[in-house]
């Protein structure tokens, strides 16, 4: 599959901020930093941010600890691709499948922190979760048929969704959420938001996927003529009317 990349597209709303710094991070790295440990770097972060958020039952102020382990993921999970193509060091199967699973870990672990925190509900973690694996997935399928690895969608990717959780995480902080009681379960503003946020993602991806099958349907229309089938019966129809 990663043999199959022929482009990347990120359009994040940060991108044109993040990728000179980027760049001039991986041009003053130390040559010993290697990008399998910046890829670990990113791991570590995320699990500073699951016991951030862990702790912040004890203490409110682990929040920082959660948002210093959202920085840390940031600089390895962004640079470690960054660093590869700058020293022209890639590995693409091998890079492709480091990078993608320890990002599979990192949602994990963030939305299971989240939901273990006193401010988001545990389901309604879940549903973020779910709602993400749902976009990995559809990205790979369209990156199998397309050729396009796409990085973010309506200007949201991995870095907006960091800042959104840093800006979360210092509104918990400074004044935390009250339930509102519904009809479902007690509700936060805070979860209501996620809730929303994650039907709006679902809507925009079954969207999404009608454009994408539409494009293909286009570009990829049967050929009856070269079927088995259709010649076979094009032969029956020949030799009657030989007959």
């Amino acid at each position: 599959m990663a043999e199959q990349v022929r482009r990347r597209l990120n359009e994040g709303l940060v991108g044109p901020l993040e990728r000179p710094v980027l760049l001039w991070l991986a041009a003053h790295l130390p040559r010993s930093v290697t990008p399998d440990q910046l890829t670990v770097c990113g791991l570590f972060g995320s699990c500073l941010v699951f016991l951030g958020y862990l702790l912040s039952w004890r203490n409110p102020g682990f929040l920082w600890l959660a948002n210093f382990g959202l920085i840390v993921n940031w600089f390895g999970d962004s640079l470690d691709g960054t660093l590869a193509r700058y020293r022209r060091a890639e590995r693409p199967r091998y890079g492709f499948f480091i990078d993608h699973t320890t990002d599979l870990f990192t949602q994990v672990l963030f939305a299971c922190g989240l939901g273990l925190s006193p401010y988001i509900r545990f389901e309604i973690a879940c549903l973020a979760l779910i709602t993400y694996l749902l976009f990995a997935v559809f990205t790979f399928v369209r990156m199998n048929v397309s050729g396009t690895l796409q990085i973010s969608y309506n200007g949201f990717g991995p870095t907006e969704v960091r800042l959104g959780m840093i800006l979360f995480n210092v509104w918990f902080f400074i004044s935390p959420p009250s339930p509102i009681v519904t009809m479902w379960a007690p509700l936060s503003v805070a979860d209501l938001a996620i809730m929303l946020t994650s039907v709006a993602a679902f809507i925009f991806l079954i969207i999404a996927v009608r454009v994408e099958a539409r494009r293909l349907a286009l570009e990829d229309a049967p050929r009856l003529g070269n079927s088995p089938e259709y010649q076979m019966q094009q032969g029956s129809v020949a030799s009657e009317g030989n007959v």
